[in-house]
């Protein structure tokens, strides 16, 4: 017998914002399927608000005000049973965070919970990465994001370190990410991968997912570190301009891509790696199967 129900998960990050709605098929004797139905992605960037104020402008209100109530619509519409709503790095430090989450929640009747950088990267680990990975090699898992970057060291097939640095494209971009926060990453990162042979990085989130699709490379074939450099080389020979007009990046890319693809080489030079996987996986991944498996509350529509 075929069930198929449908489960979303929200992504309130610093640079966009992401509704993904998953269909959930089970069959008897089988493993559970979670196939993408829709992914609607709406750059309002938070980041660059809370980051250099620390308030959400009011524009910005306004605007997930609008984009809350179309994604409780799309739910609807798409007779989503359950969701879950998470906000990270850019709501988690805005004063006025809590007055918007019960502002939406007024408005839209969306519950959204601020979770922590170390419940983002439980989340994010949770996106079954045994079916990306060989089970007896080692993987730095990063996974880039406006405000924050999760790290986690991946060593047969378990998680055994994993940490989130206030590390993100949009504060790069503002140029507010300290010295100290660089220095204690790369620390982080060669203490914890010492010792393994032959490490390969794992990279999420949009920026790298966007540089796979460049890149031509067939599914589940690595990027080389050779390449991600020259790539980054290239990037920096544009202006901001011509990596809309020419490079055909999307206005909300053609800035973060720069700051974003520096995280994935630091990473890689710190740790060792020679290339980087790219399964195109992230947080809403990670919430939906969170919910499935009941490892986090949700709320039915």
């Amino acid at each position: 017998m075929l069930t198929i129900k449908k489960y979303a998960a929200i992504d309130i990050g610093s640079n966009a914002v992401r509704l993904l709605i998953s269909s959930i098929i089970e069959q008897k004797g089988k493993p559970v399927k979670f196939k993408k139905t829709s992914l609607v992605r709406v750059p309002i960037r938070l980041g660059a608000d809370v980051f250099l104020t620390g308030q959400i402008s009011e524009e910005n209100i306004k605007r997930m005000l609008d984009t809350m109530t179309a994604f409780k619509l799309l739910m609807k519409s798409h007779k989503v049973l359950t969701y879950k709503a998470c906000a990270t790095s850019a709501m988690r430090e805005a004063d006025n965070g809590n007055e918007v989450v019960n502002l939406i929640a007024k408005t839209s009747a969306i519950t959204i919970d601020i979770i922590n950088g170390e419940d983002e990267a439980a989340i994010i680990a949770a996106t079954d990465l045994n079916s990306y990975i060989k089970e007896d090699k080692t993987y730095l898992y990063v996974d880039v994001g406006g405000g924050s970057t999760e790290f986690s060291v991946i060593h047969l097939g378990k998680t055994v370190a994993s940490k989130s640095f206030k590390i993100g494209t949009v504060r790069l971009l503002n140029d507010i990410v300290r010295k100290e926060d660089w220095h204690e990453l790369e620390s982080w990162i060669k203490l914890k991968t010492a010792g393994y042979d032959a490490l390969d990085l794992i990279g999420s989130g949009g920026n790298i997912n966007k540089i796979f699709k460049i890149s031509g490379k067939p599914l589940g074939k690595p990027l080389t570190y050779f390449y991600l450099t020259s790539y980054y080389n290239k990037l920096q020979t544009y202006s901001y301009e011509e990596r809309i007009t020419e490079l055909e990046l999307n206005q909300d890319r053609a800035d973060v891509i720069i700051p974003a693809t520096r995280i994935y080489l630091s990473a890689m030079k710190w740790s060792g790696a020679k290339d980087i996987y790219v399964p195109k996986i992230g947080l809403s991944d990670g919430i939906i199967k969170s919910v499935y498996f009941n490892t986090v509350s949700s709320v039915n529509i």
